[in-house]
């Protein structure tokens, strides 16, 4: 008796093609993903850093900083773990730098992007905490829809499987990439057999670490950039077990993926940071915000209202301070900002002032008190001199007096 090959009733195909050409300008499914992937970053940690203090637009500037420095660290991260590609027998160094044909890496991109959003947030006065846990739920998010730029590319993939989501997989033309190799017939050409789509595995594990950053940051009231070390511990727990089902080369370390490693030791880090550190969650107002625009007197038909359109429009301040939340919840209800650390020590120090000169004046008065009760005693001791002019005595207590 023989039995039939399983044939798995279900499959998830992909994409054949992952560029297209509007005229002489490929257009990258992968980096469209990417770029989708900031868009979303962006707009999660605009929403929270204004819900922080944090004025509108704030993102951008640090979007500026943080994204290439990202696209950097990966490049570099890429090239340092795999430079047998570059710098090995028959590699081209050059191509280092091509990084429109691939190989970013995540660790590299989050090191490098921290730094450039590190820059950024001293410019604006901002603490970096506030921004990394700002981040922390819209990272994950972002690397999700990146993901989807794997699937394009028919990449990252895991070994094989015969469940009903296993993953069709092309066979990638190397002489026109993004493109799958085609039969005689023009058909694109698959791999044999169904594939883990590990890389759609990743998404939704991210997927799972915004939501889970986002519940706990919501119930602990996180701060001091603990939202972002929960970040860090949730993405690198799915990391390490999703690594172990990649098929596709790596360099190994004792017969063990590179990343694996790197997965498992930034858990950890990222687990004593979370740990040790403790604090209330910070809350911003501003520090050298512009005073409102007087209104301007005279004739209606005189007011420029182009220039108080441009006064209404909210500046950024020259920086900010950090204050506890009931103090930016009474800012934000009466619009009145919090004193800062010194200005109590200064009220004291004007109130001390102010006692002591109130008892120095006491003192005054005390002793004008004590001349006004002398004034008889003056009145007796004339009246003793005139005595003696006219030749009358007078006692000795009437003297001493």
């Amino acid at each position: 008796m023989t039995l039939a090959p399983m044939t798995p009733l279900a499959a998830m195909p992909s994409p054949s093609t992952a560029v297209w050409q509007l005229g002489p300008v490929p257009i990258r499914a992968y980096a469209l993903c990417i770029i989708l992937g900031i868009v979303v970053a962006c707009v999660v940690t605009e929403y929270r850093l204004r819900r922080r203090g944090v004025a509108p637009g704030a993102v951008l500037d640090i979007a500026v900083w943080a994204v290439p420095a990202g696209i950097v660290g990966a490049r570099i991260y890429h090239v340092i773990t795999s430079p047998e590609k570059y710098f090995g027998a028959g590699g081209e160094p050059i191509k280092a730098l091509y990084i429109w044909e691939g190989g970013l890496g995540i660790w590299g991109a989050v090191a490098g992007g921290a730094v450039g959003a590190w820059l950024a947030a001293r410019q604006l006065g901002i603490p970096f905490a506030v921004v990394a846990d700002a981040l922390a739920p819209g990272l994950p998010l972002a690397q999700a829809v990146g993901r989807l730029g794997n699937w394009f590319n028919n990449e990252l993939y895991g070994g094989r499987t015969t469940l009903p989501w296993g993953l069709e997989v092309h066979v990638m033309d190397p002489d026109n990439p993004g493109h799958a190799l085609r039969d005689d017939a023009g058909n694109p050409v698959l791999q044999p057999g169904l594939y883990h789509p590990t890389f759609l595995y990743e998404a939704l594990w991210n997927v799972g670490v915004a939501a889970l950053v986002l519940f706990l940051d919501r119930k602990l009231r996180l701060g001091r950039g603990r939202a972002f070390a929960l970040y860090v511990m949730g993405y690198t727990a799915g990391r390490f077990w999703i690594e172990l089902m990649r098929t596709d080369e790596a360099n190994l370390i004792l017969g063990v993926r590179l990343n694996v490693w790197t997965a498992a030791l930034v858990f950890l880090g990222a687990l004593a940071y979370f740990v040790r550190v403790r604090g209330p969650r910070e809350y911003l107002v501003p520090v050298g915000e512009p005073a409102p625009a007087a209104a301007p007197a005279g004739d209606v038909s005189q007011v420029d209202l182009s220039a108080r359109e441009a006064a209404a429009r909210p500046a950024a301040p020259e920086g900010y301070r950090v204050v506890t939340e009931e103090q930016f919840d009474a800012y934000r209800t009466t619009g009145v900002l919090p004193p800062a650390d010194d200005e109590p020590a200064r009220a004291e120090s004007a109130a001390d002032d102010a006692t002591d000169s109130a008892d120095g004046d006491d003192s005054a008065n005390a002793d004008r008190a004590d001349g006004d009760d002398t004034e008889p005693e003056r009145a007796d001791a004339e009246r003793t001199n005139a005595g003696r002019a006219d030749g009358g005595g007078g006692r000795p207590a009437d003297r001493d007096s």
